[in-house]
């Protein structure tokens, strides 16, 4: 008898953990995480596992420290620590040990700073989104060059930052690598046709979360090529990714939907792209990257700003609008 409820046991923590990696893009369904899995496989089946272990730990690491069931089980614990140890993985490499011992670490500790982070959010009924993840990674970024058992390439990432150098004008290959390597670059990989099987796992889960994604990336393109960035930078989606995020998060999931929110996605977005620049100049000195941060600062400062334009209103429960995600999946989710 007991054999079974072991079984159901094992299958509902399976599904916990790829909705946590769909929770990456604010999805609570497991056949997205899955879908999610085979793309992260698809760039490096090593980029895969990472991913799915990060999550299982990170979800593992919630449901100890006896985290709300509703969270866990929407996987709201997981998408940060997933994203830790797929970042640990793509800039210290994924075929070394202390790689894998750092990430697993990382992924403990961002489940804590999720707890932290949550809990100083809360009086403002803000999420999380991937703050947590953010500190993290540039700690990680930043530190790893100085420790020679971490870091396994040659000199560091501190560089000053320099003017935008190269051609601005955008080829038609450019812009369709550029479209669907905005939405790959969420998880660091730059191919497009890793965006492409993100794409269709958004798709799989909530066709509008598509549309704005979709959109986002338009933004991300068009925001870049006016402003000049480098046809480069913008065909491996290192430009644009932000504004997808930005896109989905205000346009989908925390404000109610609608024109005026809609219109609202696509100004943060088109911030966000400008931010995207920013951040990267500042973070360059000290060897960090821009990892999600243009996203979460830029979301955080629209959704403070929510209740000054009575046009624009929160979507759900107030629950809803406080959690980095969805705060339960729907009842047709995997």
């Amino acid at each position: 008898m007991q054999e079974p409820i072991t079984d159901r046991r094992y299958y509902a923590f399976v599904v916990r953990v790829l909705r946590g990696q769909a929770q990456v893009d604010f999805l609570p369904s497991a056949l997205a995480g899955l879908v999610f899995t085979v793309a992260l496989s698809a760039a490096g089946w090593e980029y895969g596992v990472y991913g799915l272990c990060g999550t299982a730990l990170g979800t593992a690491t919630a449901q100890v420290l006896g985290v709300a069931r509703d969270r866990v089980t929407a996987g709201l614990e997981g998408f940060n620590s997933c994203l830790v140890a797929v970042g640990f993985a793509a800039f210290l490499g994924a075929d070394h040990l202390s790689t894998a011992l750092l990430a697993a670490g990382g992924c403990v500790v961002v489940t804590v700073l999720t707890g932290a982070i949550g809990t100083l959010l809360r009086p403002w009924n803000l999420p999380t989104l991937t703050l947590p993840y953010c500190l993290s990674a540039s700690a990680m970024t930043i530190a790893a060059p100085g420790f020679t058992r971490t870091w396994h390439h040659d000199g560091g990432l501190a560089a000053l930052a320099r003017p935008a150098v190269g051609r601005t004008s955008l080829s038609w290959t450019d812009l369709w690598h550029a479209f669907f390597s905005n939405i790959a670059q969420i998880f660091f990989m730059p191919q497009w046709y890793v965006g492409a099987l993100f794409l269709l796992g958004i798709f799989v889960a909530d066709r509008r979360l598509g549309a704005l994604a979709c959109l986002g990336s338009v933004v991300g393109i068009v925001a870049s090529w006016l402003l000049g960035a480098p046809a480069s930078q913008i065909a491996d989606g290192g430009m644009g990714y932000n504004a997808v995020l930005v896109t989905m998060a205000l346009g989908g999931v925390f404000l109610s939907a609608g024109g005026w929110s809609l219109a609202y996605a696509v100004t943060g977005a088109a911030a966000a792209t400008i931010l995207t620049s920013a951040t990267a100049a500042l973070f360059a000195p000290s060897g960090g990257h821009t990892f999600t941060w243009p996203f979460v600062l830029t979301t955080l400062a629209f959704l403070v700003a929510v209740p000054a334009f009575p046009r624009l209103r929160k979507a759900g429960a107030p629950e809803a609008a406080a959690a980095p995600g969805r705060a339960t999946p729907p009842a047709a989710a995997a």
